[in-house]
């Protein structure tokens, strides 16, 4: 706000603004020690010799000489106390030192009171106010001292520094500056952009300021509707980015919801269609299981299988190997399938199975034709793996007995007869190398590693379980040794007759098995049979490398489940006689 009618232009209307009045326009602080006057340095003229005769050193002045710091101080007060009779004050500078007379300083001449000046203006047209009546009695007596330099302990009525904190005016302006300017509006920052900021655009765009201002101002602001723009722009972005994330929360949450409490997903029936060969490895848990039955398109998904598995009390003894099964069959019939060990896509060698009964099961597995695998078992004997200590006998029925290790075989779609042959006498070599039969053999009194397969084969044919085993083999030893007169050194084994017959009888003539002349035929040679009858499983294997030693000669089964081992022959033909008397109650006869 300002007030009108002192001059020519605004001027600031309050009393305590250092500008009021025109004092210090020239940009000078009067705090500073400058009086001027109308804006503009004046003429300086030589000083009347009268005004020095009038107007003489004051005593008072020499009198505060010796107190430098409060001489400008007093000798303001003495110059713009007395009258001035149409001659302006003195301009009082700061004096370098203390002792300095300041009435030796020139004075100036200023224009005489009530004469009018001619106005002057400035490079924009603006009246700098130069020609205004100096009339003005100036209204602070110490507006020429410089308090600033000098500490204000001690003088609480000195002038305060008008400029020196945050409430004060701000700097003085010359007339000709002094305009009402708008409050700056704070704005965002906007990021950096290849477009210049302002420029004609914005000159064209918003050119309602007054003529002096700047053009790169009024250039630099910012269109009205542009910051609108910003705003639709950031509110539309705000809104798709949440828009996302609620969308986007509420599908997953919604699956999250559906996969934890919804039913598993499963299809029905026992499937239908092709058929797929589904390898379960070994340690896969039902969960590994269901990926892979999902995977292969068996089940629609893992959980269905998951759950048919645990709500069936045998779905956690499912085995590991290959079972053949239907696509798009449901969790249960899968499980219902896999529980079953017939179904597996495997081929299983027992302990003790002959040969004969292997070849069948692969060409059943293999759907081959009946004595597809014999053949070339018979044929390739040679090529299928075996050791050298092996297979050399020509009268050898068939050179792999004893070789085909007892275990499971899985069967893919590029199973053979030559491959499962070869991997079940490799498995059998293994293991046979990790026992170390050969060094073995000679300890046993063997002549070659072949007969310790072959001890092996005879006792897992007549025994029950390990125990049986290891009696068995002592009884095999002790028969076979020359002082052995009871049988003559015969082992008189009768699985080695059924072997030569291909046959698995219990009651037969014993007559007949005594003159079937056969190389594996104990009842008819002494000694071992000239091969292994049946692949002989690792109890068997380490029952025979360490025998009892109880001195057993004889032993016989009377109730078909428990075997009674004897040393003498008396002993044995009391045990005869009660199981023949059993076989004839169970006849009938």
């Amino acid at each position: 706000m300002t007030e009108y009618g002192r001059g020519r232009g605004p001027e600031p209307w309050h009393p305590e603004d250092p500008l009021y009045g025109d004092q210090g326009w020239t940009g000078h602080q009067t705090q500073q020690g400058q009086v001027p006057y109308a804006g503009a340095p004046q003429q300086e003229y030589q000083q009347d010799p009268h005004y020095q005769q009038q107007y003489p050193q004051q005593p008072q002045y020499q009198e505060y000489q010796q107190y430098p710091e409060y001489q400008q101080h007093q000798y303001a007060q003495q110059q713009y106390a007395q009258p001035q009779h149409g001659y302006a004050p003195q301009q009082a500078q700061q004096p370098q030192h203390p002792q300095q007379q300041h009435p030796q300083q020139p004075q100036q001449y200023a224009q005489p009171q009530g004469q009018p000046q001619q106005p002057v203006y400035d490079s924009q047209g603006w009246d700098t106010g130069q020609g205004q009546y100096t009339a003005a009695v100036q209204t602070d007596p110490y507006a020429g001292a410089d308090y600033a330099q000098h500490p204000s302990a001690g003088y609480p009525g000195e002038t305060p520094d008008l400029y020196g904190t945050a409430e004060a005016y701000p700097p003085p302006q010359p007339p000709g500056r002094r305009h009402l300017e708008p409050e700056p509006v704070e704005q965002e920052e906007e990021p950096e952009s290849d477009l210049p900021v302002g420029g004609a655009g914005g000159r064209d765009g918003e050119d309602d300021g007054d003529g002096d201002e700047p053009s790169g101002r009024r250039g630099g602001r910012t269109p009205k509707g542009g910051k609108k723009q910003r705003s639709g722009t950031a509110c539309l972005l705000a809104a798709v980015v949440i828009l996302g994330v609620v969308g986007g929360g509420g599908y997953y949450g919604y699956t999250y919801i559906k996969a934890r409490f919804a039913p598993a997903e499963d299809f029905a029936g026992e499937g239908a269609g092709e058929v797929v060969d589904v390898e379960i490895p070994k340690g896969a848990g039902l969960g590994q299981m269901g990926r892979i039955l999902k995977e292969a398109g068996v089940v629609a998904s893992a959980q269905a299988f998951v759950d048919a598995a645990n709500a069936n009390p045998k779905g956690k003894s499912i085995q590991p190997g290959v079972y053949p099964m239907n696509k798009k069959m449901s969790g249960a019939a899968a499980v219902a399938l896999m529980i079953d060990p017939t179904k597996l896509n495997v081929i299983t060698v027992t302990e003790g199975m002959r040969n004969s009964k292997v070849y069948e099961a692969i060409d059943k597995k293999l759907s081959k034709p009946e004595g597809t695998t014999r053949e070339i078992a018979l044929r390739d004997a040679k090529n299928l793996g075996l050791p050298a200590w092996a297979g050399n006998n020509p009268k050898l029925m068939d050179p792999l007995e004893g070789f085909l290790f007892p275990t499971r075989y899985d069967l893919s779609k590029d199973s053979t007869p030559e491959s499962l042959l070869k991997q079940m006498v490799k498995n059998a070599t293994d293991k046979y190398a990790e026992l170390g039969i050969e060094a073995k053999a000679r300890e046993l009194g063997l002549e070659n590693p072949l007969q310790v397969v072959t001890v092996a084969s005879l006792v897992n044919a007549e025994g029950k379980n390990h125990d049986d085993f290891r009696k068995m083999s002592e009884v095999v030893y002790n028969r076979m040794k020359k002082t052995n007169d009871v049988t003559n050194q015969k082992i008189e084994f009768d699985s080695t007759y059924n072997y030569a017959k291909n046959q698995s009888e219990i009651n037969f003539n014993l007559k007949e098995a005594q003159a079937f002349n056969n190389p594996y035929n104990t009842h008819f040679i002494k000694g071992l049979p000239v091969g292994p009858i049946g692949n002989p499983g690792m109890d068997a294997l380490t029952a025979t490398l360490n025998p009892d030693h109880g001195g057993w000669m004889f032993f016989v089964s009377v109730d078909g489940n428990t075997t009674t081992f004897t040393k003498t022959y008396d002993e044995h033909l009391k045990l005869v006689a009660e199981f023949q008397e059993r076989q004839k109650q169970k006849n009938g006869g």
